[in-house]
């Protein structure tokens, strides 16, 4: 398989790339909609299971640090199978997870449950990375990037609206159940329609799976991509577990408005995501990142130092704050995926997706260590979290200044 530069003219997708883009963004959109919604539903699942706060936390964290251990535990496989059979056989275990889930009785049978759903829906990611990767070229991978990122958007305008919905008229149980039955048609889908991906298999894979994945984590290139992928995380989730206290509390939105901006950023992010990647592929992924950079940059500035502030101007800098993030997001996932060479493919994918779930823990767990609120009052020391943010943004646009000369071509077109 060729790999076109980011100069050449972006390819056409074929009727078959088009069904595996969809269909894997579908997978996502119900991967993410589990992990998300039990944010919304803590306001139910407390009171009915008689759990509290501090237990509801563990449950949340347990999903992000199984998922993380999981990646790395299952890196050292990643390359020795077909990818089609992985991705059914950890997307089997991320259903079997949801549906304990929507079962649990009790904290410790639904702390179990999201452990299980942990353990296998962390490793999907990586997976899908590895698979775009094995079926598109570097010259469509901005477009793919983006639309696997509108899945983020649809799981928050679509997915958490109707799992309220259901949970406020059947039960809290009944979001799970929900995910459940999606995702089992979605699997079958694929199961009946996506190909075998195993031309990696030819590469003579390390037989040893402890050496593959040492031999991965110990590769330099490798390394760098390690290390701005875990920046990259750590700075946006550090603002993520406060943006609606600090919406409230600060700048004055009613809990009755609040949805609208989730509404509207979602939108928004559904739109800029494949425009975004569009441009990506032509004018340059990395030419975007800067550009996202820069935007972020200065809308963190702003948004983090707002007082009370009228709805529609809230909503307008939440949605340029998204173009921001997603226009860093897009351009670099497609950069990190021309990192690795075909044979550690699948390893490097999971290293890299586990580094990114415990990073986002490590980031919410020190913003919570910086942010105070008085009883009642605002939300203290939020501009500084948008001044790590800053940071975070310039170190990795160096970073990825040498993910991109690394990832470059000279001629028209590069071995994969």
């Amino acid at each position: 398989m060729t790999q076109a530069t980011s100069t050449e003219a972006p390819v056409q997708f074929t009727g078959y790339q088009k069904f595996v883009l969809a269909i894997l963004a579908f997978l996502q959109f119900t991967i993410i909609l589990d992990f998300m919604i039990m944010s919304p539903l803590g306001a139910i699942l407390m009171p009915a299971l008689n759990i509290t706060p501090s237990q509801f936390g563990v449950v949340v964290s347990a999903y992000a640090f199984s998922a993380g251990i999981a990646g790395f535990l299952a890196a050292g496989f990643a390359d020795r199978f077909d990818r089609k059979k992985l991705l059914m056989f950890f997307y089997c275990g991320f259903i079997l997870g949801t549906f304990l889930c929507g079962i649990a009785p009790n904290f410790y049978f639904l702390l179990f449950a999201r452990i299980v759903t942990g353990l296998f829906g962390g490793v999907i990611g990586s997976i899908v990375m590895a698979i775009t990767t094995d079926l598109f070229p570097f010259s469509m991978r901005g477009r793919v990037m983006g639309v696997l990122q509108t899945a983020f958007a649809g799981s928050q305008i679509l997915g958490l609206p109707i799992g309220l919905f259901l949970s406020a008229h059947w039960g809290w149980h009944a979001p799970f159940m929900m995910i459940v039955g999606i995702a089992a048609i979605v699997g079958v889908i694929i199961v009946m329609n996506l190909k075998p991906i195993d031309a990696h298999l030819q590469l003579h894979p390390d037989r040893s799976p402890f050496h593959h994945l040492k031999t991965t984590i110990a590769t330099p290139r490798y390394l760098l991509a390690f290390a701005a992928t875990g920046l990259l995380s750590i700075g946006g989730y550090m603002l993520m577990p406060f943006s609606s206290a600090f919406a409230v509390n600060n700048l004055g939105i009613s809990m009755h408005d609040l949805p609208m901006i989730y509404l509207v950023t979602g939108l928004g992010a559904i739109v800029t995501g494949p425009m975004v990647g569009k441009l990506s592929d032509k004018f340059g992924k990395y030419r975007v990142f800067l550009f996202g950079a820069a935007m972020t940059i200065v809308m963190a500035v702003i948004y983090t130092r707002l007082g009370v502030t009228p709805l529609p101007i809230v909503i307008l800098v939440n949605v340029l704050l998204f173009v921001g993030i997603f226009s860093r997001i897009i351009p670099a996932q497609a950069m990190m995926s021309a990192v690795p060479t075909a044979d550690s493919r699948g390893s490097f994918m999971a290293i890299n997706s586990s580094l990114q779930q415990i990073a986002g823990g490590v980031g919410s767990v020190v913003a919570g260590m910086i942010v105070s609120q008085p009883a009642g009052g605002a939300i203290l020391h939020f501009d500084l979290l948008g001044d790590i943010l800053v940071c975070t943004v310039l170190i990795t646009a160096v970073m990825m200044y040498f993910i991109h000369r690394l990832v470059a071509v000279p001629a028209l077109v590069r071995t994969a």
